[in-house]
């Protein structure tokens, strides 16, 4: 799943569009009982499209078979923490299996919820890895704990000074002077502003000292380094250099919770700051939100009335009709996307003094 997929899913479908989220297990005997599950949910899904005096008995039919439909496409081989099966009328159906458990739930309403995909698309780090080297200098899309080498856009960067002999072997066809490593390091600059400028990410640099100075004399306004990894490693396999990768990130997104809390304080200082679920749903549906931020395993079901977001203790249960929402905190991710603001994820707890969500607020 990518960026683009994620905008087309957020979009709004014809009702009943439906969600339906269950957490499963990697491996036996904790998914045995995931097929049994996953029968219940789907059979909940029929009594409330049965009994939903929208929807007619074919579209409710249909619905259910695209749920079917999703669910038997999945491979049982890739097993994962969570499964994610949406469907809407007109027979349009997708899974996604995800890497972190989600709270079993039916949601029904006019769009996917999309939540949970948020969440783990945020939370999986997706970075750039560049590899510096004089002889060829290559980039790697990272996500997660993959890695896969990046052979267009110019890269791998070979100087003029080398030529390919075939199976990755590289030989030198002059003198590299080390006067000529700053053109060099210019052109791999060149080269990776115009992938950041389509999808920018932080960059994790690995390379010699010598030629990680020589990039960051260079580097342009575009390059977040997320961290380094000192040595040479133009030849390491994609194993090696995610496993020396995994340590950086980690200690990058720590210092990013940290960030966190200190933009929401700064925001507060100028009167650009919201917290609680309410206040900042409403000023979310008026556009005002820039970056919001939530707790991870933070949901709260309730009804939007007269433009208020009203949160309800527990679940729905019983409760049916106009304006009930099965999570706000999704509700409010969503309206956040889709008026272009940015929303991080943070980990349960880290909130604790700005009630679970806030928000800045772009004046």
């Amino acid at each position: 799943m990518d960026a683009v997929t994620l905008s087309e899913l957020r979009k709004p479908r014809a009702y009943p569009a439906v969600s339906v989220l269950m957490p499963t297990g990697r491996r036996a005997p904790e998914n045995r009982q995931d097929p049994i599950r996953l029968r219940n949910l789907l059979a909940e899904v029929r009594h409330r499209l049965r009994d939903d005096s929208r929807v007619a008995p074919d579209t409710a039919d249909d619905v259910v078979r695209g749920l079917e439909r999703a669910a038997g496409g999945l491979d049982p081989r890739h097993a994962a923490d969570g499964l994610v099966l949406f469907a809407a009328p007109g027979g349009e159906h997708h899974a996604f299996t995800i890497d972190q458990p989600v709270d079993e739930r039916v949601i029904v309403d006019t769009g996917f919820a999309t939540r949970d995909l948020v969440a783990a698309y945020s939370r999986t780090p997706r970075y750039w890895l560049l590899v510096l080297s004089d002889q060829q200098t290559r980039l790697w899309d990272g996500v997660g704990g993959e890695l896969t080498e990046i052979v267009r856009d110019g890269f791998p960067v070979v100087p003029e000074e080398y030529e390919e002999e075939g199976e990755g072997r590289l030989s030198r066809r002059g003198q590299h002077a080390d006067e000529r490593r700053p053109r060099l390091m210019r052109d791999v600059q060149a080269r990776l502003d115009r992938v950041l400028a389509r999808d920018r990410r932080p960059v994790v640099v690995a390379g010699v000292t010598r030629l990680q100075a020589c990039f960051d004399e260079l580097a342009g306004p575009r390059v977040t380094v997320a961290g380094r990894i000192d040595g040479s490693y133009e030849r390491a396999s994609a194993s090696t250099l995610a496993e020396l990768a995994r340590p950086v990130l980690q200690a990058y997104d720590d210092l990013r919770e940290v960030a966190v809390l200190a933009e929401l304080e700064a925001a507060r200082g100028f009167q650009r700051y919201a917290a609680g679920l309410q206040e900042v749903a409403r000023l979310v549906d008026g556009g005002r939100g820039e970056h919001l931020v939530v707790e991870r395993g933070y949901y709260s079901p309730g009804v939007k009335s007269g433009g208020e977001s009203i949160p309800v203790a527990g679940r729905i249960g019983s409760l049916r009709g106009h304006g009930v929402v099965d999570d706000l905190v999704d509700d409010v991710i969503e309206t956040a996307l889709e008026y272009g603001g940015e929303v991080t994820f943070v980990s349960d707890g880290f909130l604790v003094d700005h009630d679970r969500i806030a928000l800045v607020t772009r004046y």
